[in-house]
C-alpha cells in the first residue's frame, strides 16, 4: 500500500484577518502548518508528503519541515482544485495510478491517527472522505428584496454531513475526475464533489468533530484547546 498526502497550502486565509496566510500563524509558538504537516508525517504508512505552495512564498522557511526532504513541493494555482491538481502532476511521474492519495487541508492541525486509520480502512474505488453528521438544525436561507437573509425552510438533516478531510482517492482517479471538472468549468468545492461530477459515490467515513478547519480568529483558539486536550502543544 502506497499512500501519498496531499496538501494544499497556497491559500492566504483573508478571512483571518492576519498579517500573514492563516497556516503560518502560531498556537504555542509552533506553526499551524506543522501541527499538520507532523500529524501526517508521522502515520506509519506515510513515507513522503506533496506540500503545495504558492510561488515566493515568503513563510515556508520558517516552517520546521523547511529541509525536510520527504516533502515534496508543488506550485500553488488560482483556486484549491488547481492546486490539487498541480500535486498529482508531481505524483505522476513517480507514483502508480492506483496508488492512494489523502488530500487534506493544511489548516486542520487536529487530525488524529485513529482518523487516518478509519479512512486508510475503506481503500475500495472510487474513495471515502471523513465526514462529522451534522447535529443543529439546518436552515435555507434566502434573501429579501431589502437585502436581509430569511429563513426559507428547514432542511432535514437526517444523513446530512459536514464534509472533512483528509478526503482519499485512486491518483489516476481523482486526477481524471478534477481534469474533468476543470475542461467543463464545474465548480469543486472539494475533492469528492469532482468524483461525484463523474457519476461517483465516495463512501463517508464518520470523523471526529474537532477536526476542525481554521477560517476565522476564534477557530484558532479552538484549535489550541483541541490541540492541548490531545496532548500535542508545543
Amino acid at each position: 500500500m502506497t499512500i501519498w498526502p496531499v496538501v494544499p497550502a497556497a491559500g492566504v486565509g483573508s478571512r483571518m484577518q492576519a498579517d500573514r496566510p492563516k497556516q503560518y500563524l502560531r498556537i504555542e509558538g509552533r506553526l499551524l502548518m506543522d501541527y499538520t504537516l507532523s500529524i501526517l508525517m508521522s502515520h506509519p504508512s506515510v513515507t513522503r508528503l506533496v506540500l503545495v505552495l504558492s510561488e515566493g512564498d515568503a513563510y515556508w522557511p520558517d516552517s520546521e519541515f523547511y529541509q525536510d526532504e520527504r516533502i515534496l513541493l508543488a506550485p500553488g494555482g488560482r483556486e484549491r482544485s488547481d492546486s490539487v491538481l498541480n500535486g498529482l502532476g508531481l505524483l505522476a511521474d513517480i507514483a502508480a495510478d492506483d496508488d492512494w492519495v489523502l488530500v487534506h487541508d493544511v489548516a486542520r492541525p487536529c487530525l488524529t491517527h485513529d482518523d487516518i486509520d478509519a479512512l486508510l480502512a475503506q481503500r475500495e474505488r472510487p474513495g471515502a472522505i471523513l465526514a462529522s453528521p451534522t447535529r443543529d438544525t439546518m436552515k435555507r436561507g434566502t434573501l429579501d428584496e431589502s437585502g436581509n437573509v430569511r429563513i426559507d425552510h428547514t432542511v432535514e438533516r437526517d444523513q446530512l454531513w459536514h464534509a472533512l478531510t483528509p478526503q482519499m482517492f485512486p491518483l489516476g482517479l481523482l486526477t481524471q475526475a478534477l481534469e474533468s471538472c476543470r475542461e467543463r468549468q464545474l465548480p469543486v468545492t472539494d475533492e469528492a464533489s469532482a468524483l461525484e461530477a463523474l457519476g461517483y459515490a465516495p463512501r463517508l467515513i464518520a470523523g471526529r468533530a474537532d477536526n476542525i478547519k481554521v477560517t476565522r480568529p476564534e477557530d484558532l483558539a479552538l484549535a489550541r484547546l483541541f490541540l492541548q486536550q490531545a496532548g500535542r502543544l508545543a
